[in-house]
């Protein structure tokens, strides 16, 4: 192997201190083949060897190090055969040759290790707030069955996880901390795990998973869960406070307090949005809704969840099992939505039916670094490229998506025409087309399933459930669908975006390199 993979380049020569180092890889490279003339030399030589195989910290050559100042017989062989010979030799030197390129080839497969994926994500179904199947169900019972399948379906011990950071909007927050504290001893985790909520409004659920995959890679823990919940059934979406008189002194702190429903007006407004443009928005989400729940295709990420609906009349209980969303409105048309009126503002044009629907309901993420997922021979679902949080004007808070697509795919070092899916929450059907527009979005590659308008925006729930979303359909389509976006306005001025690349174990691809013996394979980043 050793000879012929040598490459010269005679333009500068190395000390012959780089020369012995290099040759001394050459040396291992070779080492089967001299080991029978230089046995006695071999086994001398054997301490301070590498193996160049390992994929250590140490695996790249420390040009550095001081060399040896004499080498062994095998060396000196070794560097006779190596030193150019003929006119204008002199000038000669060696370039790295393959065994090298080995190890460092070993170093780069071990820094995809260090991916951060999925490797499972679910969701309970989302139901009508006050009306649907999860009414008189309390958070912590709509977040413990998530909880439960994240780690019981990928087979992970609960004592393994680091720390379950969950999104959550409504509740207050010691009292949401203290329910979702609970829902975990409910799914059966041990005192020993911790747990955490994060409240960054209708991002929340997709915060908590970015949050978890950054402490994953800065190290703090291995194996973590992101999560979201909300009962809009059991917490108000209302402003109890007493406002600040400072706000009559700065406008942008008096829009932080504006009815999202007027922000979708002044969206509207602002950028030209027509109501009939909002209808058929609508109605495209609760067709695309309806066709997946009957092709089957909510199945693989939907936990069905037992509990129990009490008769308002009676009081009444009776156990049910809900596994569908129940907001969809298959007949939903451009007719039946004509007829409803404005609600926030007299002229304007954000109506019931145009705007997202109130609801209950709960997802988890599992998330660990690739090469523990590869050792446990887990599915990778997803990988975790990038994630992007982003201001704007809290008067059209709605635009946030606009803004925060692009940061999160430059970040991923990815163009827009790279991404093949997206989960662009349906918070209004007026901000929702505005950014699909302003981004020249291709709208067969949004939200493919339908979304908020059809199936309901839990607040601290929707980032989760439309990472598990996305990254399902992502699964189903195979090759042809390599990257994918989740991204959401948010109250008060903000946007979020998390970039994820689909679990590359499905198939390969010609700029992919095996990560391990298991050939689970990577893209190079841009």
């Amino acid at each position: 192997m050793g000879m012929m993979m040598m490459m010269w380049e005679g333009e500068k020569g190395l000390s012959s201190g780089k020369e012995q180092e290099t040759a001394r890889l050459q040396v291992q490279c070779a080492g089967e083949r001299t080991r029978s003339v230089f046995k006695d030399e071999e086994e001398a030589d054997r301490p301070g060897r590498r193996d160049s195989t390992a994929p250590t910290a140490s695996s790249e050559p420390n040009r550095s190090a001081t060399p040896r100042a004499t080498g062994t017989v095998r060396d000196q062989v070794i560097l006779d055969h190596l030193r150019p010979e003929g006119p204008g030799a002199q000038g000669g030197r060696v370039a790295p040759s393959i065994c090298m390129a080995q190890e460092l080839q070993s170093k780069r497969f071990q820094e995809f290790d260090d991916d951060i994926v999925i490797v499972a994500a679910f969701r309970t179904a989302l139901t009508k707030a006050r009306r649907g199947g999860f009414k008189d169900t309390p958070a912590d019972d709509l977040l413990a069955p998530v909880l439960k399948a994240v780690v019981e379906r990928s087979g992970v011990n609960p004592a393994e996880v680091g720390d379950i950071v969950v999104g959550t909007v409504l509740a207050p927050g010691s009292q949401r901390a203290m329910e979702c504290r609970i829902a975990s001893f409910l799914a059966g985790f041990p005192d020993t795990v911790a747990l955490r909520t994060v409240n960054r409004q209708c991002s929340s659920g997709l915060q908590a998973i970015a949050d978890v995959a950054a402490s994953i890679k800065a190290g703090f823990y291995e194996i973590g869960i992101g999560a979201g919940v909300e009962s809009m059934t059991k917490d108000a979406m209302a402003f109890d406070g007493t406002p600040n008189p400072k706000l009559e002194t700065c406008q942008q702190a008096a829009d932080c307090l504006l009815p999202m429903g007027v922000t979708s007006e002044n969206v509207a407004a602002r950028f030209n949005v027509t109501r009939a443009e909002q209808d058929q928005a609508a109605v495209v989400s609760h067709q695309r809704a309806a066709a997946a729940t009957a092709e089957g295709r909510f199945k693989d990420e939907i936990i069905p969840v037992h509990t129990k609906v009490v008769d308002p009349k009676t009081g009444d209980e009776t156990s049910v099992v809900i596994s569908v969303d129940d907001g969809i409105r298959p007949t939903t048309s451009l007719a039946d939505l004509a007829k409803l009126k404005p609600v926030f503002k007299k002229d304007g044009t954000t109506t019931a039916g145009n705007s997202s629907q109130v609801s209950d309901g709960a997802a988890a993420a599992l998330l660990m670094k690739r090469g523990m997922a590869m050792r446990r021979g887990l599915p990778i679902l997803g990988i975790f490229r990038s994630f992007a949080a982003v201001g704007v004007d809290p008067a059209i808070m709605g635009v946030g998506p606009a803004v925060a697509i692009p940061a999160a795919v430059k970040q991923a070092g990815l163009e827009l025409s790279d991404i093949d899916l997206f989960e662009i929450n349906e918070a209004f059907a007026s901000q929702f087309t505005y950014c699909a527009k302003v981004l020249d979005l291709d709208m067969e590659k949004i939200n493919v399933n339908g979304g908020a308008l059809a199936i309901g925006h839990p607040l601290g729930c929707t980032g989760a459930r439309a990472t598990a979303t996305l990254l399902h359909e992502m699964k189903k389509r195979g090759k042809d669908c390599r990257f994918g976006v989740v991204s959401m306005c948010i109250g008060t001025g903000m946007g979020a975006a998390a970039v994820f690349e689909r679990g590359s174990s499905v198939d390969q691809y010609s700029n992919a390199r095996p990560i391990s013996e298991n050939n689970y394979l990577s893209r190079d980043a841009k």
